[in-house]
């Protein structure tokens, strides 16, 4: 072959092969186009949607076990509490049929269905539709099917419509905490810390968020709810200040607006006392306003009115509270139940989660455990 021909064959394009080969090619499936990570500034991701490794905790779990030994729960996760002691109390056995009333990222659930062995039926509510569903893919995920375990979209309010066929729960348990992926989540509107829509809504598809509440209220009622959901003590100041801002027309319709009129409302402290005091005053007026917005207070006193009649005799209850309230009316309950007759026996005093535990994860700190077994 001369050199000349050589050159005119190197030099044909795509354009001069036949058709045939062209269409061919057409036919072919057009590969999907990789996109890039979004890049954060910094070492570290701060931006809750940036965090990519501790929303995939099952790919990346080198990273997660770093991020939890230096006591921190990673975001858009849920570390459970007081597993240890739970199982003690629940004593559960294979073939038993139990109820987590609240699933959450399902922690506790994976637990207890560990416990059964394969026999018996756990069932779980929770009514945010974002995180029931994600959760209920992870456990579907890891072989946890139908057969032994059922997840319903209710308010654990209505536990007396939860197991199917008139069964009865051998064991039950309430965790009464909001999610750390809820908390987390700047969208969810549960912190203060991050900014966010003010919403506080375990199911942000129904209700009026906090937001909308709070323009509701006056000065009376803002003072009440933050002292009986929340033992705020400087609740008079705190709603003097959100009702000055309103009569100025302001909206505060977002985290950070709230928390700017509660600082300003604590100005009067001393300068070394005040950024502590803010802190715990926005902590106590969220968790009043979620209480209020979520009607928490009124959900709990329904399901310890009902859930006895729901239990077997022997059958074991265990509730995780997290303030006091809470674990008043869970207290009354049980205390007043065992007079009546309805439990044999109760935990005479809270168990707190160990030194070690609330080291591992911080937001066990406050947790207070009760039991009671049905007569």
């Amino acid at each position: 072959m001369t050199d000349k021909t050589t050159k005119e064959i190197n030099q044909i394009s795509v354009s001069d092969t036949p058709t045939e080969i062209s269409s061919s090619e057409d036919s072919r499936e057009t590969p999907a186009v990789h996109k890039r990570r979004k890049r954060y500034s910094g070492k570290y991701p701060r931006k809750f949607e940036d965090k990519y490794k501790e929303h995939q905790p099952e790919k990346y779990k080198d990273d997660i076990e770093k991020i939890i030994s230096k006591g921190k729960t990673p975001a858009g996760m849920h570390i459970p509490i007081m597993v240890a002691e739970i199982l003690d109390v629940l004593k559960i056995q294979p073939g038993e049929t139990g109820m987590d009333a609240t699933l959450g990222y399902g922690g506790h659930s994976e637990k207890m269905l560990e416990k059964l062995e394969g026999r018996g039926h756990l069932y779980a509510t929770d009514v945010d539709p974002i995180e029931s569903v994600k959760t209920e893919k992870r456990l579907r995920d890891k072989g946890y099917g139908e057969d032994i375990f059922t997840i319903k979209h209710t308010n654990f309010r209505n536990v007396d419509t939860v197991a199917d066929y008139g069964e009865k729960f051998d064991f039950v348990l309430a965790d009464l905490g909001v999610s750390s992926m809820q908390i987390d989540n700047p969208s969810r509107g549960f912190s203060y810390k991050t900014e966010g829509p003010l919403d506080l809504r375990l199911n942000p598809e129904s209700g009026k968020s906090a937001a909308e509440r709070l323009r509701e209220l006056d000065y009376d009622a803002m003072v009440n709810i933050f002292v009986e959901n929340s033992d705020e003590p400087y609740a008079e100041k705190i709603a003097k200040e959100i009702v000055r801002a309103y009569h100025k027309g302001a909206k505060i319709e977002t985290t950070g607006e709230l928390r700017e009129i509660i600082n300003k409302a604590l100005s009067f402290l001393p300068e070394k006392e005040r950024p502590e005091a803010q802190k715990k005053s926005c902590m106590r007026v969220f968790q009043a306003l979620r209480i209020e917005v979520n009607s928490e207070f009124e959900v709990l006193y329904d399901f310890l009115s009902k859930v006895p009649e729901c239990m077997n005799s022997g059958g074991r209850i265990a509730v995780l509270t997290f303030h006091s309230g809470e674990d008043r009316l869970v207290k009354q309950f049980f205390k007043e139940m065992k007079r009546s007759g309805i439990y044999s026996e109760i935990s005479r005093d809270v168990i707190r989660p160990g030194r070690e535990e609330c080291f591992i994860n911080p937001r066990a700190h406050s947790t207070k455990l009760r039991w009671a077994i049905k007569a």
